[in-house]
């Protein structure tokens, strides 16, 4: 389900939770729908996630030129009023992903910003984890028997939407947010944007050149099939 705002979202994750059901929350973005353009693993997951959210200004351009205007609302934005709203109904919080740093760290921050916070997971794959393998089932059968209700995935795409959809079927009742950097930024080892480089929607422009040798080429394939995403679009209108 494409969700048009937070309001929207929060409706549904606050019902979820109430009615004690899992969900799958992925923030789509320009290199993900690059990625969706080949089938495989990638798409089969993107197709399994209850909720998408628009990630980029690029997602929000091609909604309007569509005629089904959504709202920008990146993974990392969301953190705090996902956690907010799920330490009101009691939910349980699990971390997953990243470093045992970045996730030491980023529960810190979460615990300070939202007192009375049950953090009952923190989990750190090591290098080359699989999210189809044994393993990935074992990390959430571990999140799903410590009572974790509301789990924060941060592997990059495509690994956490992967896990995420997998997470589905191996436990269904924990809601998972495939939130890629936001803890990182959240503990402090990675620099988000400023407000105002974000509000001139030249984000990816701060962590391209942040880490140029990683995301060059993602975004310079990202931004070649851009115009082809908005006249898609358009068509669609």
């Amino acid at each position: 389900m494409n969700i048009a705002n937070w309001q929207m979202l929060e409706e549904l994750v606050s019902a979820s939770f109430a009615e004690g059901r899992g969900f799958a929350l992925a923030t789509l973005n320009l290199d993900h729908l690059t990625k969706l353009r080949r089938p495989g693993a990638f798409r089969d997951a993107y197709a399994a996630q209850d909720f998408v959210t628009a990630d980029g200004n690029p997602i929000v351009w091609c909604s309007r030129l569509a005629g089904q205007p959504v709202e920008l609302l990146p993974g990392s934005d969301m953190i705090l009023p996902l956690v907010r709203l799920a330490a009101e109904m009691g939910m349980p919080l699990g971390l997953v992903g990243s470093t045992e740093a970045s996730l030491a760290g980023a529960a810190r921050a979460l615990q300070h910003e939202v007192p009375g916070l049950e953090i009952a997971a923190t989990i750190a794959p090591p290098m080359g984890f699989d999210p189809e393998s044994e393993a990935a089932d074992a990390i959430l059968r571990d999140l799903s028997g410590r009572g974790v209700r509301l789990c924060l995935l941060a592997l990059g795409a495509p690994k956490q939407e992967i896990l995420a959809a997998r997470g589905r079927r191996i436990a269904p009742e924990i809601g998972i947010a495939s939130i890629g950097a936001g803890l990182d930024f959240l503990s402090g080892l990675q620099e988000r944007a400023p407000l105002w480089v974000r509000r001139l929607a030249l984000e990816w422009l701060w962590r391209m050149l942040s880490n140029p040798r990683r995301l060059a080429g993602r975004y310079a394939l990202a931004f070649r099939d851009l115009p082809g995403h908005l006249w898609r679009s358009w068509r669609l209108r």
